[in-house]
């Protein structure tokens, strides 16, 4: 899989846009600017978006022509953000270190998703927000971007329980417009959710 996305992150143009999704911006509008982590961020498209709104980001994804995009981005609107290269199964994440993470579109392995979302939930600090869009199993069939396979896409109870540890605020499944890039385009059904740390 790194192959096929140090590929796709490999050609010119910013294949999921430059402008951050939708739900991300909207939910971090409702914050206070601290520390937020972005687990498999890709391009850096929500990266900088949340550094030019004041938060200290930290990216991490393993693509490095992703990484070489994100941080281009990054100077050409006058921002820093911190971009570690690893796999998300075995990065070091900390504990109590960050007041907000967001899941947008990060598709694992059913190997190692669990691991990855309790990593995350536990480098929250209590209080810390978790926000999360990724594609659902009803995705499926339709042409608006995503895997296909059924094993990494998400159902609402799936999601319910790589969010334990946390208070949920609310999981919901629907469909929604996408305007991303080439990849992520037309309606699509998606999962969103909003948690809190404990």
């Amino acid at each position: 899989m790194k192959d096929f996305w140090n590929d796709r992150y490999s050609e010119p143009e910013f294949v999921y846009g430059t402008k951050p999704n939708d739900f991300f911006a909207e939910q971090l509008e409702q914050l206070k600017p601290g520390k937020i982590i972005l687990p498999a961020d890709g391009e850096g498209r929500n990266a900088v978006y949340a550094a030019q709104k004041g938060w200290k980001v930290q990216a991490v994804d393993y693509s490095k022509s992703a990484k070489t995009k994100a941080l281009k981005l990054a100077s050409e609107n006058e921002v820093e953000i911190d971009y570690d290269l690893s796999d998300l199964s075995e990065y070091g994440f900390g504990k109590e270190k960050y007041d907000a993470a967001a899941f947008i579109y990060v598709h694992l392995p059913r190997s190692i998703i669990k691991k990855v979302y309790q990593n995350v939930i536990r480098s929250l600090k209590p209080g810390g927000k978790v926000i999360v869009e990724v594609y659902s199993v009803n995705q499926l069939g339709r042409d608006s971007g995503g895997p296909k396979d059924e094993r990494v896409l998400y159902t609402e109870d799936k999601l319910r329980d790589l969010l334990s540890g946390t208070d949920i605020e609310w999981v919901r499944e629907m469909e929604i417009d996408l305007n991303e890039g080439d990849y992520h385009v037309g309606k699509a059904m998606v999962i969103r959710a909003v948690a809190i740390a404990k």
